[in-house]
Formats: structure tokens, sequence, C-alpha cells
């Protein structure tokens, strides 16, 4: 006979505001197998914690139920807590009496009965639990890290600190990401290339960091410990282990290409180092312009080389790596503006400005060298209108969600303005300003002090008279039409996920939200992880962030990675599925349904009558299986049961709530 404690928690008001602990412990006691429960107001505390481990020793307790918040809160503290007592810690269970009951109900009684019945379905559920052990797997001690933006830049500097092996890889010809485009960060001012490319370089030149740029991920196999990673090299058609960065072939390069660094307000030629400061530091050659490549004429950068770097026959490679954990860091991208908001120009005014856009033309490295001036004619504006919230909070056009950081660069793009062409009239039209970092309020109140006239609405229409751009809207506080001539208009675009996420995500089997960006595995209490082991994320992949957050997510998700990593072996969850070879008949629904490739056909040899016959069935690979349960309710045989939610255990659960 089971002996099952019950313990109930108040969970301070959590809980007790609407469900009464005490007459929940009490009809407990009366439950079948029921031998000790008692109530608490914290029972997660430490006090909480040796009340149970007292009453285990003392009752000679053999499985327990505690009555608290859900699962995925407590369930792992009160594991490791079972582990110092004589209770197998998956002779656990959580009955979930705050979110599922007192959180959703306002009758007291109603609430408190129902709490009941949430317990007696964990006591008869635990009265059908079976002692369960974990295993261990060899850990890979190498991490990879996806995207080299400053999220990527950072998390791989500190696991590469930390002694641990780090391959980063970036799509693009550098390192750098959006960070590198930028001229000031708020609210310090502080250069932004002079915090950023000094961090490159520490990347470059790292003994323990492998930097692969012009890479893409097309494939992962594997689990936690032991992925394994398949790159694909884009062929570079320059050799870079001999090149050394002279940027001769640069110079005398005839073709001409937008430049995409400069967002489009610079030309770069065919063959290029993505910007003067890039890491590497050498070119590439941009195949779909480059003349040899198309049309089999040119050729001037091969004769100019004078050490041969130039390989016109280079083709993409693949080659396949062994990593622990993976990080992404795929950072984000603006939206097309252009295309969704034809009411501002839709791209074809050369003075609407992208806020990126105007990052590039106040940088003292970008095309106009610092000097703000209109795209148009090259002459400095007299009056600017800074347009926030572009796509951002607009689920109508654009994104429902606010982009966090546009408001901080609206006031940074004033002050700006207001410091290098001093006079000039700076308008900012907002829904609302939302300020919430160090010093960001008081950044924001500075950049009015210096002259910033902020505009509470909406821009409806903007058009050129006379050279002139014409920004017509409302002011919502003084409830007036407003019309602004402006010889420059910045828009403070929305971000979204960048180009590819959804691919390297489906590799990866890692989920993304409504919106696309990648998702955490739980908002606060595992905010750098995903549900997939071993795979963390860090910056703008998982939603809109301003540089301080990004490195701080960055660290943090490095600080996990180097945990894992320290392990030579690691403990697997023992709750995953299953097979009864005898029931499979090998069809092969679990493997297609399985989201995280954890089960495969594997022939064995088997017995039919007096004859021995080859035949496959499911097999599942521990270090996959995240315990979903998925593939239990495709197999049509019933030979998969996921261990710990056994189709027994939950049937008990059912009748006990049918009783």
């Amino acid at each position: 006979m089971s002996r099952i404690g019950v313990f109930v928690c108040h969970c301070g008001t959590n809980i007790a505001s609407t469900v009464d602990p005490e007459r929940v412990a009490a009809a407990s006691r009366g439950i079948p197998g029921v031998a000790f429960a008692a109530e608490y107001k914290y029972m997660c505390s430490e006090p909480g914690q040796q009340m149970i481990k007292d009453a285990i020793r003392e009752q000679k307790l053999d499985r327990i139920v505690i009555a608290s918040c859900s699962p995925r809160m407590h369930e792992i503290t009160f594991r490791k807590m079972l582990k110092g007592t004589d209770v197998n810690p998956y002779m656990l269970e959580i009955a979930n009496i705050r979110e599922q009951c007192s959180w959703v109900h306002t009758d007291k009684e109603k609430a408190t009965a129902k709490a009941v019945d949430l317990v007696r379905m964990s006591v008869s559920k635990a009265s059908k639990n079976e002692p369960l052990f974990t295993s261990t797997i060899p850990v890979t001690k190498k991490a990879l890290v996806i995207g080299g933006g400053i999220a990527g830049i950072q998390a791989a500097l500190d696991i590469a600190d930390a002694g641990h092996e780090v391959t980063l890889i970036e799509r693009e010809p550098s390192i750098g990401g959006k960070m590198a485009m930028l001229d000031k960060t708020f609210p310090t001012l502080d250069c932004s290339a002079c915090i950023s490319t000094p961090k490159m370089v520490d990347v470059g030149a790292h003994p323990n960091i492998t930097l692969r740029t012009s890479c893409e991920v097309t494939g992962v196999s594997g689990y936690i410990g032991n992925f394994e990673v398949s790159i694909r090299q884009k062929a570079r058609y320059v050799n870079h282990d001999v090149c050394t960065g002279c940027g001769l072939c640069e110079t005398k390069c005839p073709v001409k290409v937008t430049s995409e660094f400069n967002q489009g307000l610079s030309t770069r030629p065919a063959i290029f180092k993505l910007f003067p400061q890039a890491v590497p530091s050498k070119p590439v050659i941009d195949k779909e312009h480059c003349r040899k490549l198309r049309e089999g004429k040119c050729g001037i950068c091969e004769k100019l080389c004078p050490l041969g770097c130039i390989h016109y026959e280079d083709e993409d490679r693949d080659f396949t790596e062994p990593f622990g954990a993976i990080l992404i860091a795929t950072g984000y991208r603006l939206i097309d503006w252009g295309a969704l908001y034809g009411e501002y120009g839709g791209g074809r005014y050369k003075d609407v400005l992208s806020g990126l856009q105007f990052e590039r033309t106040v940088n003292a490295a970008g095309p106009t060298e610092g000097h703000i001036v209109r795209p148009s004619d090259g002459k400095e504006p007299e009056t600017v209108v800074i347009v926030k919230c572009v796509g951002s909070r607009d689920p109508k056009k654009g994104k429902g969600y606010c982009s966090r950081a546009c408001c901080m660069y609206a006031a940074k793009h004033a002050h700006q303005i207001l410091d290098k062409l001093p006079g000039t009239r700076v308008f900012l039209f907002y829904i609302d300003v939302r300020t919430p970092g160090k010093g960001y309020e008081e950044f924001y109140d500075q950049t009015r002090k210096d002259g910033a006239v902020y505009v509470r609405g909406r821009i409806s229409k903007i058009y050129e008279e006379k050279g002139q751009l014409i920004c017509q809207g409302e002011d919502t506080l003084l409830g007036q039409q407003v019309r602004v001539r402006a010889d420059m208009v910045i828009l403070e675009t929305a971000m979204e996920p960048s180009a590819g996420v959804e691919e390297l995500t489906s590799l990866l089997g890692v989920a993304r939200d409504g919106n696309n960006w990648v998702q955490e595995a739980h908002p606060k209490l595992r905010p750098v992880e995903t549900q997939v082991g071993g795979v963390f994320l860090a910056g703008a992949c998982q939603g809109p962030k301003d540089i301080p957050d990004t490195v701080s997510q960055a660290s943090a998700a490095a600080a996990k990675v180097i945990g894992l990593l320290n392990k030579s072996e690691m403990e697997t969850s023992p709750m995953i599925s299953a097979v009864e070879r005898d029931k499979c008949s090998g069809c092969g629904a679990c493997v297609n349904i399985c989201p995280y490739t954890a089960i495969s056909l594997q022939e064995i040899d088997d017995r039919l009558g007096a004859r021995r016959i080859k035949r496959e069935v499911a097999s599942v690979n521990a270090g996959l299986c995240q315990g979903c349960g998925a593939c239990t309710s495709a197999c049509r045989t019933g030979a998969l049961d996921l261990l710990g939610f056994k189709n027994a255990q939950i049937l008990e659960e059912v009748d006990a709530l049918c009783l």
C-alpha cells in the first residue's frame, strides 16, 4: 500500500485568497492512500522544503503530492529536494491549484472544491507512478554561435574566455551586425564603432574562436552535448589564407554596385570589404555583379593581385562539425516600409530616410563623412521631421508589438541633428514615449531641452511640393490637423526577425512565437534557453532589444553554455517515450510526427512462431526525446508510452475525477 504525502501551499495570497488550503489539506486526509497531509504558506521556501523532508522521514512516505503553482515553475525545485530523501524524485506529482484554480476563479467555495478534485487526481496518478532514473551522455566541449552581431560577438568571447572552443559563423562577409552601422549609442553617446570594433578584433584574434564568415547552417542532427551541424561555406573567390587585405583590387574594380552596408546611399565595387573596419579585413567577390564571373570578361583584380589570391573557380563547400551547444544570435532586420507605407512615399522620395540610413549619413565613416545633408541635393536641412512607430504598434499594416528601441533612437537622432546643425527645427511625431532604461528618461528630457518639438500624433501622409516634403498629420493633444514643410524626414521603422530565421529554427527544431521571433523556453525562468536542450538564444533574435539588453542576454546565454560545456557528461531526463517492441508494427507514424527527430526505425531479429525474421521497430534516442508525447497519440498499436505519463496513469486520474 502506498504511503502518499500531500502538501498544500498558500503561495502567500496567490492561492489562499481564492482557495482554502486548510480545507484542501483536511479533505486530502480522507483520500485512499494518503498517509499524511499538511499546509504551509510557502512550500517552495527552505522551511517548506524542510517540512516535506521531515514528513518523509517521520511518516515513512514513498510518494509526494504538492498542491501549489504550475509544475513549470517549481517541479524541478522539488525534484532536487527529493534527491536528498528516500523518495525517488519521479514519485512526485504537482497539483496546479494556482494557475488552474485560484487564478481563474472568484468563488472560494467552488475553487476550493476544484482544488480538492485536482489533489485527488494527482494522488491517484501518484499511486501508479514508478521510480525513474536518469542516465548520462558525454558532452562535446565546443560551442557554435550562429550570428556575428554584437550578441554573437559577446557570447563567443565569454565562452572562449572561459576556456572552451567556439565556432562563430556569420552569413555576411564580416562580423559586426547592425551595431557596426551605427554612429553613437544612447544614452551616453559613445562611438558605436569604438565599442564594437575592438570586440570584433578580439574575436578574430582569440585562440579559442574559429571565425567563419559567408557561412550558413544547412543541417543539424544529434542532441544536447552531441550535435552534428552541417555548414555551407559560400564561395568568396578570394583565398583568405593568403590575402593580406591590401585593398588594391577594390580600388581598380570597374563595376559599381549599391552598398548594402551604407543602406543604398553609396556604391561599392564588385570585389569589396563590407566596411573599412571589417573582420576579417579581406575582400570577397559579389558573383551577382562581377563581370568576370557573369560574362567571362574583365579579370582586373586577378591581374593586379600581387599574391595571386583571386580564384574565380571557387565553389561553395559543405562540411560537418560536432558541437556540444548551439547559441542562436541571428539579430533583426528593419521592415520594408517602402512596400507597406505608400502614404509615406513608398521609397520614392530620396529625402525620406529610415533610421538606419540616417545612421550612415551622420556617421563619420559613412557616405557623407558625418555631414547631415539631403540625399537629393547635398544641402543641409533646415527642418527635419522624425516619425516614430513606423510599422510598430500597427497590427493592420505593420507589427502589433513595440520595437522598444525606437523612442530612444529618435531622441538620439534629434540630439545629433541639433548638435551638428544648431538652429535646425526638429519635430518628432509619436504615439507614446517609452524610455525604460538607465539614464533613458534623462536623455529624452535633455533632447526636449535642446529644442526638439514632440508632437503627439501620427503622420498620415508625406508628399513632395516645391522641393520640400509636406508632412500631414494630427496633434492629438490639441485636437488639430498639423502640416509641416520639411527638408528631410526620418522614419524610425519596426524591427522584425532576420531573413532565414524560419529555415534555421526548423533545422534546430526550435519554436517561434506569433511574430516569428525565436521562442524562449520560459519568459521568466528560462529566458535564454529554448525548449530544445542545448540550444540557447541571445539578442534581438528573441524580440526587439537595444544594445545594453542584447549584451546582457548574450552574456547570460554564454553562462548557460559554459555551465553545459564544463561537464564531462550530463544527466538526461528519464521522462521520455518508450517502445514495447512486441506491439510495434514498424509503420513509422511516430517517426514522421516527432518534432525533435528523436525516433527512427531500427531493424531487429525477431521470432515468428518457429521462424526467425528481420523486421523494423521504432527506437527512441534518449538524448533527443523531449517527452512531448506526440508519438504516443500517433501510435496505432499502442506500442509507445511516455514514462511518467503512461496511459494507465492518465486513466487513473480520469477515474478519480469521475468518482
